[in-house]
Order: structure tokens, then C-alpha cells, then sequence
């Protein structure tokens, strides 16, 4: 699937069709070699065909009805597709019946002609930053496959980034609790973009946390989020924003909070990230933002994940608890020390902070930041319970301080070829969305270039 010439081209000019698009995806995915069976918990092989079929039909009577028409799309395992089992990749809901209908996001995909492939793997219900399963198997990151086991692809959209850059979809539709579209993309070399939540209705998708969760795409370039979140978004014939000039773009580059931990491979690539922006003509101002540190205050009365979580499975993990990842049940399981005054209070303090954050991003165009300060670990890196939990804490603490300011955020990959992937974010305040992305369009050839 191609990298550099958006796949709509070849679809225009004839040279290909959403069936061969899909026969390739379907190639890939089958592959033995390959991470297609623990990338994807369902292929729709049947049913995928006659969207691509009717796409090409469609574009052959000069009907587009938007720029995903014909391209392949997989679609993360919590998202409600009729007749399919949410199964949120768990073991514990095999038996529970299927859905009896589309969601919003995969009616809008369905009508904007994408061509759904299946459903991919995640960590088990969404909650945790790293992507491991061990009930249907992690699959592995593209960087480093053939050293050892590899290393994780991040989560918990790990399947959905997998698909993506192993050519078995164009674009991957993740959700976003505290980075679960960015650090998959970041870690496997992708953009993904988190929209501000309300943007995207969340209807028929299973929850995390009904406060923080969002739906957004991971794809090979912006481009190709762009029009993605305009379908996700309901307005799937939106021109892709104007690339804004990087000359004069005031980014602000935090020097606290979120640099602690870098290691050396990503932080010499997001220094030279900042020198190349700043070559471009962008005014990078590195100050400390103190408004960041006030999100431990938040997470010292448990947060929202664990206690909207708990609200959610009570019941299920009294039934049948002891089929969890025991590390995602004790993760949910923590809501039970809290109470309905320490709710009420993170409540509270995630709206100031959300008033913070968006008067300090007031003066700038965005804010930028390591997607993760460190690159993707090995296998053999997350396996004792205690680097696990250090990891996933690290991993998640960067792309979750947007989450809380319910604002929205892009990553691209900053890294050179061959190095190890590393992620920069563009964060903007709640419904800058366009805004951010239009600035994505116009720093990605540079930031690549770089």
C-alpha cells in the first residue's frame, strides 16, 4: 500500500481497484510469516469484498461519495459492528450476543464507501498503553522483528497500528483514552490524531472511561487522518485543511513534566525535530508550563479510568473475574478504595485544569512534545510486574495530559530511516481540530525531511 502518493490516486487512475486494494490487504494478513493472526481477531472476508465490489462499481458510474471510498479500514475490536461480538479483546464477553447494529462511527465509514476488513487486536479492554494480550497474543512492532521476540506495538490499539504498517489497511480506526491512537502510532512509526472527544460520537463503542475515551485513525500520513476524522466526524466531503505556513507558528516546547525519562534515541530526534521547525521559519518557545504538574493532584484521587471502568465491568468481574488479564483486573479493580467525594473532587480539578490549559495554549498555535519519551520496549523488557507498571505509567503520562485538557493532538514520526520510530506531538486546545491538522499537513514533509 503506498506510503508516498495517496492510495486514492492509484483508485482514480485506474491502476488499482478496492478489490485488488483488498486482495492485497487479505494477502497480507494470511501471511504465516506475518502478524495478520494476532493482529486481527475477526476478517470480514465475505462481506469485505462486497463493500470493495460496490465501491468499484460506484467509482465506475463516477460516484465518490468521499475520499475513503474503496480504501481498506480496520476497525479496533470495542467498536460495535452489526452481527459481530464486541469482544473488547477479552475472553470474558465470547458468549455475549452480537451487535444488532453499527455503530455511528461504522455507519459513517460504511456510507463514506471504506471498505471494513476486520477487527483488530488490542489490549484487553483498552486498559493499558503498552498493547499486550495474552489471551489472543500481542502482535509485534514492526521496528526490530528480527531481533529476538521483538518489541511491543504499543496500545491499546495495537492491532489497529500493526494493520496499518504492515499493509494490511490503509487506515485503522483506534479510540484514545490516555493515548491509545498516539503511542501505537508513535511507537510503530505512524501518525495518529486524537480528536477533542465530543467530535466523534461514541455510541456503540464499548467504554473505558465515559470522561476521557475518543475515536480517532491511525494512518501513513496526515492526509489520510484528515479525511478519516472527517468521516468520523460526520462531515465526510470536507476539503482537507489549508497546510498553514510554518513561517511564524508559535509552538510551545514544555521543558517540564514531559522530557523526564527521555532516553537518548528520543530525545536526540526531538531536538532535531525542533532545530529543523525552527530552520523552517516556526518560533519554538522552551518554557516550563506548570499547569502540567497539576494532573498528579488529579491522578492522587484515582482518576477517571479505573473508578468508569469499574462502574462498567462491577458486575461482569464478580461473575467471571478470574478470566481478566489479571493485570487489566487489578488496574479496574483499584475504583474500589475510592469514593464518591474523591470522584467528585478529580472532577472538579480536571475542569480547572482544562481552564488552565486552554488560557496557557491561548498565545500559541500548538504545543509540542515527545509523543513517548522512550522508544518501543522489547518483550523481554515489560515482563516482571514491576517494569510493566513503570513502563506503562511512562509511556502513558505524556499523551494522557491531553486526554484530561479534552483537547486534541497529532502525532508524526520524527525519526530518520532505519532509526528506531519516535513520535512529535501538535496539541490544541478543545475543537482546534482543523487547526492542529492543517498544521500537521504543513510540518510533516519537514519533519520527515529532517
Amino acid at each position: 500500500m503506498p506510503h508516498r502518493h495517496p492510495p486514492q490516486r492509484a483508485l482514480h487512475d485506474g491502476s488499482e481497484t478496492a478489490v485488488s486494494y483488498l486482495t492485497a490487504a487479505l494477502t497480507r494478513i494470511d501471511d504465516p510469516a506475518g502478524e495478520g493472526a494476532k493482529t486481527f481477531l475477526a476478517v470480514h472476508r465475505t462481506t469485505a469484498l462486497a463493500a470493495a465490489d460496490h465501491a468499484d462499481r460506484l467509482r465506475a458510474a463516477g460516484i465518490v461519495p468521499s475520499p475513503l471510498s474503496g480504501l481498506v479500514v480496520s476497525v479496533k475490536d470495542l467498536v460495535d459492528e452489526v452481527g459481530q461480538v464486541t469482544r473488547s479483546g477479552s475472553i470474558v464477553l465470547n458468549e455475549a450476543p452480537p451487535a444488532v447494529r453499527d455503530s455511528p462511527v461504522v455507519a459513517r465509514l460504511r456510507a463514506a464507501g471504506a471498505v471494513i476488513v476486520g477487527r483488530t487486536n488490542m489490549t484487553e479492554f483498552a486498559f493499558s498503553g503498552l498493547g499486550l494480550n495474552p489471551h489472543y497474543g500481542t502482535p509485534r512492532n514492526p521496528y526490530g522483528r528480527e531481533i529476538g521476540a521483538g518489541r511491543i506495538p504499543g496500545g491499546s490499539s495495537s492491532g489497529a497500528a500493526v494493520s496499518v504498517a504492515d499493509g494490511m489497511a490503509h487506515v485503522a480506526i483506534g479510540s484514545d483514552t490516555g493515548g491509545s491512537v498516539r503511542i501505537p502510532a508513535a511507537l510503530c512509526g505512524l501518525v495518529g490524531f486524537k480528536p477533542t472527544a465530543r467530535r466523534v460520537p461514541r455510541d456503540g463503542v464499548l467504554p473505558l472511561s465515559t470522561t476521557l475515551d475518543s475515536i480517532g485513525p491511525l494512518a501513513k500520513t496526515v492526509d489520510l487522518c484528515a479525511q478519516a476524522d472527517a468521516v468520523l466526524s460526520g462531515d465526510p466531503t470536507a476539503p482537507l485543511p489549508m497546510p498553514l505556513n510554518p513561517h511564524g507558528l508559535r509552538l510551545l516546547a514544555p521543558t517540564n513534566a514531559v522530557l523526564d525519562g527521555m532516553d537518548a534515541t528520543v530525545a536526540a530526534a526531538y531536538e532535531r525535530t525542533l532545530s529543523v521547525l525552527a530552520a523552517a521559519g516556526a518560533k519554538i518557545v522552551e518554557a516550563a508550563l506548570p499547569v502540567l504538574n497539576d494532573v498528579q493532584a488529579i491522578g492522587a484521587r484515582g482518576g477517571f479510568s479505573a473508578p468508569e471502568a469499574y462502574a462498567w465491568h462491577r458486575d461482569l468481574l464478580a461473575r467471571d473475574g478470574d478470566r481478566y488479564d489479571p493485570r487489566v483486573r487489578v488496574r479496574i479493580e483499584k475504583a474500589q478504595t475510592m469514593t464518591a467525594a474523591d470522584y467528585i473532587e478529580a472532577l472538579a480539578l480536571r475542569a480547572a485544569f482544562v481552564r488552565s490549559m486552554d488560557a496557557a495554549l491561548a498565545p500559541y498555535d500548538a504545543l509540542v512534545m515527545p509523543t513517548v519519551p522512550v522508544i518501543a520496549p522489547r518483550f523481554d523488557e515489560v515482563a516482571s510486574e514491576e517494569d510493566y507498571a513503570r513502563l506503562n505509567l511512562l509511556i502513558l503520562r505524556n499523551p494522557a495530559l491531553v486526554n484530561m485538557a479534552d483537547g486534541c493532538a497529532l502525532t508524526l514520526p520524527c525519526h530518520r530511516p532505519g532509526e528506531p520510530p519516535v513520535g512529535i506531538s501538535l496539541v490544541g486546545a478543545p475543537m482546534h481540530d482543523r487547526r492542529i491538522l492543517a498544521i500537521g499537513r504543513a510540518l510533516e514533509p519537514i519533519v520527515r525531511a529532517g
